[in-house]
């Protein structure tokens, strides 16, 4: 049996009729730029967190660094978050022309560990970035109260976790801005690139809005901004797509959940979901030392598993041209999860015979 990683064409033959007739509507309109698409998928998003504001940008990297700037975070800054999450996270801070600060990580979720947050706190300090990994909150309560008395920003990296929640608190609740990646793989999803950047904040949301835009909040009039808009047919497949997302979301716990009872006698690291919490499993990540081994077995029987993120930052060849190259980034716990992690094929159009295949094939390698 083949298994994919990706449901992206099965997704697209579910909901074909109606997601053809939204990108027909638009093509037929001629308005595929900043047009009447786009500004009532923003209102529809913005909705759906119970926030004021959601601009629609070309990615979620670009949707975290126009927040920055939008925020007044730059030359001079730090920011702090960790190394276990997608190179886009501290390259974001890099574009924005600040200097990333690497702290460790909670062991059972693998989000960032507030406890360790203000230690790596410095007069430089301007903000914290969590990321909201695999589909869970990170501990916001305990980070806001932290960036509360240090009088700084908090801008989550949501590009993992749409439809989550935490325990009495909700997405955007306890942050000056979310960042949200749609990307065909994310939970919600289109066909190609494109992010979004949703707030409360009144006084920032012209400024996001002309960054976007070549610095123009009005036809002809511009000053210093990028080209980075989410295009009118990408916002009519994710308009179709919002609707079902929550459903998605319960199908894929479901899956989890199976996952979970097949494997808890196996002895790997399953995902730990913390007690009031919603985890939307963006992805099913399990932990081995016999990492590389079990994933060929993986693969060799047809199961497109992968691993996400096996390198973390502070580990990567490229990392920064910012960073002082005698400095020593130790992150232990955060260095052990990466060289141990395998994500399982997670998709709500998953059936049950592939579950079923998956787990059994995981045991089978386990004895």
């Amino acid at each position: 049996m083949k298994v994919g990683f990706y449901g992206h064409v099965r997704q697209y033959h579910n909901l074909k009729e109606e997601i053809d007739a939204a990108i027909l509507e638009v093509l037929e309109s001629g308005k595929y730029v900043m047009g009447p698409t786009l500004a009532r998928f923003e209102k529809e998003l913005a909705a759906y967190f119970n926030m004021k504001h959601a601009i629609g940008c070309n990615s979620g990297t670009d949707a975290l660094w126009l927040a920055f700037m939008a925020l007044g975070i730059g030359p001079g800054d730090e920011v702090i978050t960790v190394t276990n999450t997608f190179f886009a996270t501290a390259e974001a801070v890099w574009i924005a022309g600040a200097e990333p600060v690497f702290v460790e990580i909670e062991p059972d979720t693998c989000n960032i560990d507030p406890t360790r947050i203000e230690a790596a706190i410095t007069d430089k300090t301007k903000a914290i970035v969590p990321v909201h990994l695999y589909g869970q909150l990170a501990n916001m309560p305990a980070i806001a109260e932290i960036a509360r008395r240090h009088n700084l920003l908090v801008i989550e990296d949501c590009a993992q976790a749409i439809g989550a929640a935490g325990d009495g608190f909700a997405i955007g609740e306890l942050s000056d801005a979310v960042c949200i990646s749609f990307i065909a793989q994310k939970n919600l999803g289109t066909f190609g690139d494109s992010g979004v950047i949703i707030t409360n904040r009144d006084d920032i949301v012209d400024r996001i809005r002309a960054l976007r835009n070549h610095g123009s909040l009005k036809r002809s009039h511009h000053s210093m901004g990028y080209n980075s808009r989410l295009d009118d047919l990408h916002a009519a497949v994710l308009s179709v797509k919002l609707k079902k997302i929550d459903e998605w979301n319960d199908r894929r716990r479901e899956i989890a959940a199976m996952y979970t009872d097949g494997l808890n006698h196996t002895g790997l690291k399953l995902p730990y979901e913390k007690p009031g919490y919603r985890h939307v499993y963006h992805l099913y990540v399990i932990e081995t030392e016999r990492r590389d081994e079990m994933l060929k077995c993986l693969n060799d029987a047809g199961i497109n598993a992968k691993t996400h993120y096996p390198i973390a930052i502070h580990q990567q060849e490229g990392y920064p041209w910012g960073m002082p190259a005698d400095l020593d980034v130790s992150l232990p716990l955060t260095e052990r999860s990466a060289a141990r992690v395998i994500s399982l094929p997670m998709y709500p159009e998953l059936e049950q015979a592939e579950i079923d295949y998956v787990i059994d094939t995981v045991c089978a390698w386990g004895k």
